[in-house]
């Protein structure tokens, strides 16, 4: 077994991310040595569970963004009670971004903070949503809206996990390997497996340390993700996150154009490297109602001075506040979506 350690450093809460084949095995050297037994919070889809040296109870959760809500945590809050769980003890997320999301902020909330570990089976999961400590849930207003920064003690990417996953879960998670394309400029697609989603962890650690609770540059990792946000809210989440980013980043970049922020070579260099490089769909098929994406954008969670977005210049990639609406007019007819 080869595995990369990438440590995400935040003084007396930095912890270990271990990524490589065969990764898992390292579950228990993980878990704070106060705990002595743990809840797992995974999905019944999810065949990948870790061998545990404490005692422990499995809870599964509902699947798909619609049970990503405050009920599913009163539910796991109530099987914690059960179980017995204490501060002392610990949650382990078992699963991709929605069940890391979930089990984080669950973990975040019993007890007022209590231990969790993360095992990432998706590549979405994997590359941004279980590093970092950003938890939360969905309510009717807007995505993630409810939520608590949360930091692991630990984070497990086994690849051997996306052995099982479908191609469209593998093409989501390339919709986020691509933010990090734009952030750095690395040829990411040139790198081994192993490699690959060692560096997308490097570069999100990296940022997490300087900016753990998104006041500055970590809002740089939002890059695609207001429009992305208010696609799947709009499509009841049948548009899937992945898919939504790469949306959301060609979005951006019209909006950029739109601007004056950057130029048509610069967006075509984007519908390049979405279309091309990593292969994904540069607008959705389904049909979307244009005031409805900008109501939901103004309720995104980076919205706190108007409307807000991470959109690419001349200084690189950077956080743009207070945006006319006409701009996102010009971006929406320049992107030709669909409209109902």
């Amino acid at each position: 077994m080869s595995t990369r350690r990438i440590n995400v450093a935040l003084g007396e809460r930095s912890y270990p991310v271990v990524v490589g084949f065969g990764a898992i095995i390292e579950i228990n050297s993980l878990i704070p040595k106060s705990a002595k037994r743990a809840v797992v919070i995974t999905q019944k889809e999810v065949n990948f569970m870790p061998k545990l040296e404490i005692d422990s109870t499995t809870v599964n959760i509902g699947n798909g963004e619609q049970h990503k809500n405050l009920q599913t945590i009163e539910n796991l809050v109530d099987k914690f009670a059960e179980f017995g769980l204490t501060r002392n003890d610990v949650v382990i997320g078992v699963g991709g971004g929605m069940v890391t999301d979930v089990a984080g902020f669950a973990a975040a909330s019993w007890h007022r903070g209590t231990a969790v570990v993360h095992v990432a089976t998706s590549l979405v999961g994997m590359v941004d949503a279980a590093i970092g400590g950003k938890t939360g849930v969905n309510i009717k207003q807007g995505k993630n809206l409810v939520g608590a920064f949360w930091q692991p003690s630990g984070v497990i990417c086994d690849l051997d996990a996306l052995k099982t996953l479908p191609d469209r879960e593998m093409r989501c998670g390339l919709g986020e390997v691509a933010k990090y394309h734009f952030l750095t400029g690395d040829d990411l697609l040139s790198l081994e497996m192993t490699d690959r989603i060692a560096r997308c962890v490097e570069i999100k650690a990296e940022i997490v340390s300087g900016d753990e609770r998104e006041s500055g540059r970590r809002a740089l990792l939002n890059y695609g993700h207001t429009l992305a946000h208010a696609l799947e809210r709009s499509s009841n989440f049948a548009l899937a996150h992945g898919e939504a980013v790469a949306v959301g980043i060609i979005f951006a970049a019209h909006v950029a154009h739109a601007m004056g922020r950057i130029d048509q070579s610069r967006v075509d260099q984007h519908y390049k490297i979405i279309g091309q490089t990593y292969g994904l769909k540069t607008k959705p098929d389904e049909k979307f109602n244009r005031k409805d994406l900008v109501a939901l954008m103004r309720s995104d969670k980076k919205a706190v001075s108007g409307l807000t977005f991470v959109l690419d210049g001349p200084s690189g990639i950077e956080v743009v506040n207070g945006i006319d609406e006409k701009h996102l007019d010009q971006a929406f007819d320049a992107m030709q979506l669909n409209e109902k």
